[in-house]
């Protein structure tokens, strides 16, 4: 056996022993490095997209790189959530998920599911509906069209923007509840609802707050509104809780990401997010289109999404839906 000490390491060697784990650290930009995609499943220009852009527009002063929207519209607005659910989750491809992703997904087999594809990020908002009818149809209001119902079972129609859209699912909840058999007729959007409800086809029209328009204009009158509360707009409308329903539709929708997303990632997407949601500029957006704020953090939006979940669940099952 040798007596012999080791040699000391070189110099080099040394310096480049210490600055090795430094090196593998900068190696790791911090995030984000680059422009994060926000797909939203809806045309520009509707009030979806106008919102989440300025969410997005919001964030993007909150984070080292842009938030850019990508509106993917189609397939029942499913199209985001398939994309994410596939994605790898670093944090630069979310999207909103909306009501129709959860249950769509949940009606028929798709490329995600919602409770193990997702990390949530944060709700945002959600949509105030109302029930109209054409001036002078019902004078007494919705106690006139149920009552009319009842006495012509299965002769009054109702329009939506389609089939297990939330108009459509929530008047054949309330038939349900009242026990009346109702015609449903689809359309492509409020505005071919609209014309076809003022020309005398269909009898009351289900969707979102543009309706109100006109009756703003005085061709049309609100039979009831779907928010928790009156509606400042229109303060004459009765809300189902208060027509005696015990229910509040307002569908919230939020930001996820795909499942596995680190935490740190999770926690700086959502405080930009939510610092643009806290805004002024954005809540008078909202409040501009009607629009209730629906917040929760990455927690409580997670949460809500289980109870959404299981509530749509036991909709499809009551309501015997079926895909499409």
């Amino acid at each position: 056996m040798s007596d012999k000490a080791p040699s000391p390491l070189p110099r080099r060697a040394l310096l480049g022993g210490l600055l090795a784990t430094p090196m593998l650290a900068q190696a790791q930009p911090a995030f984000p490095s680059r422009a994060i995609s926000l797909i939203v499943p809806f045309p520009p220009g509707g009030t979806t997209d106008v919102v989440l852009r300025a969410l997005a527009e919001g964030a993007s002063r909150h984070l080292p790189q842009q938030v850019i929207i990508d509106n993917k519209p189609g397939a029942a607005n499913t199209l985001g959530a398939a994309a994410v659910a596939r994605a790898r989750p670093d944090g630069y491809l979310l999207t909103q998920l909306p009501a129709s992703a959860i249950r769509v997904q949940l009606l028929q087999k798709l490329a995600y599911d919602t409770l193990r594809d997702f990390t949530p990020v944060l709700s945002v908002t959600g949509y105030t509906f109302m029930v109209i009818a054409k001036a002078g149809r019902f004078p007494n209001g919705w106690a006139d069209f149920v009552a009319e119902a009842r006495r012509r079972p299965g002769e009054l129609a109702f329009g939506s923007t389609g089939a297990n859209g939330t108009p459509h699912v929530t008047m054949a909840e309330l038939a349900a509840k009242e026990g009346i058999e109702l015609i449903h007729a689809p359309f492509r959007g409020d505005a071919d609802g609209s014309q076809a409800l003022l020309g005398g086809h269909i009898d009351v029209m289900a969707g979102g707050s543009g309706l109100g328009a006109l009756a703003d204009g005085n061709q049309a009158s609100i039979l009831n509104v779907w928010t928790a509360e009156r509606l400042v707009r229109w303060p004459a409308a009765p809300t189902l809780k208060e027509l005696g329903y015990g229910m509040v539709v307002t569908t919230p929708f939020g930001i996820v990401a795909p499942a596995g997303l680190d935490p740190a990632a999770t926690r700086i997407l959502h405080d930009a997010f939510a610092a643009a949601q806290k805004a002024e500029e954005f809540r008078t957006l909202l409040a501009r289109y009607d629009m209730p704020d629906e917040y929760r953090d990455s927690a409580g939006y997670a949460a809500d999404i289980r109870e959404t979940v299981a509530r749509e669940e036991a909709l499809i099952r009551r309501l015997k839906l079926t895909a499409g």
